[in-house]
């Protein structure tokens, strides 16, 4: 019987703080019978994703699905020999490692659709959050200072330009959202061209450095690769208008932490506000550590994918397309990389 090994699911996680296999009824209702599970190791609350226990539970699997686990060469070693597909259990694929994948002739997809409404929300409610220094007004009320000024007169969003760095399926979902509230959107892709961004009713930039300038706001939706890697860094940020706001719900390496921490402390960032960091936890970096401690600034746990309707979409289509891999011997009919 074919074996899928999940590296680490968050969803297998119950209540008391273990893996529960009777969690996984909806991968058990696509394998049924014909496709055996089991999970990655997990221990003092959190997965292990490498080591010689992650790797022994890899040895023999015909498919894999991996969330913040990393595809490397040692795990390729160890899937090899029996290995067809490894799915990524999410939308970004920094961490499936495509081209080594291929050269390997083993199969890798995502699931690249499944929380654009999600994202897109999140990604607004942070800015309009930002915008309207709701958090700040939360602080102090519940402190008992009733101030109305308290964190600074907000501005009027309608007068001003939000630009979208991205503009794939959650950026252009975004952009639909931001119009009502700001007087231009603003975008910058340049994998798009200039004519699909004006269908959507969008003000191309056909450089970074002019997206930042002419912003007052700025949203990041761009994928991870070796290009991207820190795009918003020292040099790039100096092109910000002076007070722009920042919000990153992409990728956490998309954005240099140092050069954020800088502009906040200089006033070039009006605010910052980030679902995700690199590495995963902020409080893990102290870089990041002392960007929490601004009041301009929002923060979340890397979720801004979750809903309950959005995780059901993602782990039903992530096996049925493991499933057609295995029983049907077809390729993944979605989010096929390699």
């Amino acid at each position: 019987m074919p074996v899928v090994v999940y590296t680490d699911p968050a969803w297998a996680v119950g209540p008391e703080g273990a893996v529960d296999a009777s969690r996984a009824d909806i991968e058990h209702g696509v394998y049924g019978a014909e496709i055996d599970m089991r999970f990655g190791p997990y221990r003092d609350g959190a997965f292990d994703v490498s080591g010689k226990e992650f790797l022994r539970t890899l040895e023999g699997a015909d498919a894999v699905a991996v969330y913040r686990a990393r595809i490397t060469q040692e795990v390729i070693d160890v899937l090899k020999p029996t290995c067809r597909v490894v799915a990524r259990q999410g939308v970004g694929v920094d961490n499936l490692n495509a081209e080594l994948l291929a050269a390997n002739g083993i199969l890798g997809f995502n699931v690249p659709d499944y929380c654009v409404d999600e994202v897109s929300s999140h990604t607004v409610a942070m800015l309009l959050a930002l915008e309207r220094g709701l958090i700040v007004q939360d602080r102090l009320v519940k402190d008992g200072k009733w101030n109305i000024h308290g964190g600074g007169v907000p501005p009027r969003t309608a007068d001003r330009r939000v630009g979208v760095i991205g503009f794939g399926r959650i950026g252009r979902a975004t952009a639909r959202k931001l119009q009502p509230f700001y007087g231009q959107v603003l975008a910058h892709d340049p994998y798009v061209h200039a004519d699909l961004m004006r269908g959507y009713g969008v003000h191309p930039r056909p450089s970074l450095a002019g997206l930042l300038a002419d912003a007052h706001a700025v949203v990041v939706h761009a994928p991870l690769d070796a290009t991207t890697r820190n795009m918003l860094n020292d040099d790039t940020l100096e092109a910000l208008t002076p007070g722009a706001l920042l919000v990153n719900t992409a990728r956490g390496a998309l954005v240099e932490p140092e050069a954020v921490l800088e502009r906040l402390r200089d006033g070039r960032l009006g605010g910052y506000a980030a679902d995700v960091f690199a590495p995963e936890n902020p409080c893990d970096h102290p870089v990041n550590k002392e960007i929490l401690t601004f009041p301009n600034t929002v923060v979340s746990s890397h979720r801004a994918f979750l809903s309950d309707a959005a995780e059901h979409s993602q782990r039903l289509r992530l096996a049925q397309e493991v499933r057609r891999v295995l029983v049907s011997g077809e390729p993944p009919l979605f989010g096929r990389l390699a």
